[in-house]
């Protein structure tokens, strides 16, 4: 399989063969933070296109089809227009708060962005207890999204703030405790460790029944997390205009809006970590020949076509279901997903102490 850190060996070599070192770090940092605004941008005009165009096939509707071929522009028209788009500025809020909030929200989604493996040696972060750090910059988000609700000054943004911290500090238990139950199966908290120990066999296979039960509860425990239907009561049009966000405008409504669809691809891209071997090719012990031809495409679009399946799945979710009541979102994970994921970590512990697993 081919290895991409040949490449940024060759390049960092190459770098510093005609600058010292310190100036060799300052340039290969200004290249990864260039290559990451990029690719987060590019993706995230790419989701909106692929929700739009699945929204339209699931209502029997030909989604966008104007701007460029197959409408494949539009995103990149809304774009340009929200980038043009006047900022409004407000009275009788607090400036410096309502300021921050974007920027809190789109620092904790790019920052879970670069821990995710996008190839054989194709990493930004990658150190010993890169889940950890996943869970921890992930959980910042939820800071900017009640701030925002709380610096607007208006009864419906403070109501979407609210509804939003308490699902999202609500089910990032069901989170962390999947995420858990996949690390106890590895034995390490290493992004590059949990890939390479599913060489042979995908988690979702190796570890059966416990590993089927988390990787539900962690799809279902997403889904809330990214307030995605019938999940989105912080965002319920008919009932709060845009929830926390309704006072934004121009370039910081833009921010919420990239950091809620690349929040969807992370959710999806650690699923495929955890569970379906990140970037590595399906391979079924004893099946050699199959799998060297699974070894001869390229790691990259392992694992983008794995993110690509299971966000399919997640907005397969929004377009399906009803929206919840409040009650109804919080008694289900209280009620039903914590008791069932502690137990399913227990039983995962029993799984790996007895060598119950394939």
């Amino acid at each position: 399989m081919q290895d991409f850190s040949l490449i940024t060996s060759w390049l960092d070599s190459l770098l510093r063969s005609y600058m010292p070192g310190w100036l060799t770090v300052t340039v290969e940092c200004v290249l990864i933070g260039v290559a990451l605004l990029l690719v987060y941008a590019l993706l995230a005009l790419f989701y909106i296109y692929y929700e739009r165009k699945l929204c339209a096939a699931f209502q029997c509707r030909l989604g966008p089809n104007r701007v460029g071929p197959w409408g494949v522009l539009q995103s990149f028209a809304d774009m340009f227009k929200m980038l043009i788009k006047e900022i409004i500025h407000l009275n009788h809020i607090d400036r410096f708060l309502f300021a921050l909030a974007p920027y809190l929200v789109i620092a904790a989604s790019m920052m879970a962005f670069a821990v995710l493996p996008w190839g054989n040696g194709l990493q930004i972060v990658n150190f010993n207890i890169g889940i950890f750090f996943l869970i921890a910059v992930s959980s910042i988000g939820v800071l900017g999204i009640l701030l925002a609700g709380w610096s607007s000054n208006n009864k419906f943004t403070l109501i979407g703030s609210l509804r939003s911290g308490a699902q999202m500090v609500s089910y990032e238990l069901s989170i962390g405790l999947s995420v858990i139950t996949m690390v106890c199966l590895a034995g390490t908290m290493s992004v590059d460790g949990i890939v390479s120990q599913q060489s042979d066999l995908w988690f979702i296979f190796k570890g059966h029944v416990p590993a089927i039960i988390a990787f539900v509860i962690y799809m279902i425990a997403g889904t809330a997390e990214t307030n995605r239907g019938p999940f989105d009561l912080p965002e319920a049009e008919s009932e709060l205009t845009a929830g926390y966000h309704t006072e934004y405008s121009g370039i910081h409504f833009g921010f919420f809006y990239l950091a809620e669809y690349l929040n969807l691809f992370i959710v999806s891209g650690v699923a495929a970590l955890l569970f379906f071997g990140g970037w590595m090719p399906l391979h079924i012990p004893g099946w050699e020949a199959f799998n060297n031809v699974m070894d001869y495409i390229p790691s990259v679009i392992w694992f983008l076509g794995k993110a690509f399946v299971l966000s399919f799945v997640i907005i397969w979710f929004k377009w399906t279901f009803p929206r919840l009541r409040i009650d109804q979102l919080l008694s289900l994970e209280w009620k039903y997903l914590l008791p069932i994921n502690l137990v399913n970590l227990v039983l995962m512990a029993l799984v790996v102490v007895y060598n119950l697993y394939f």
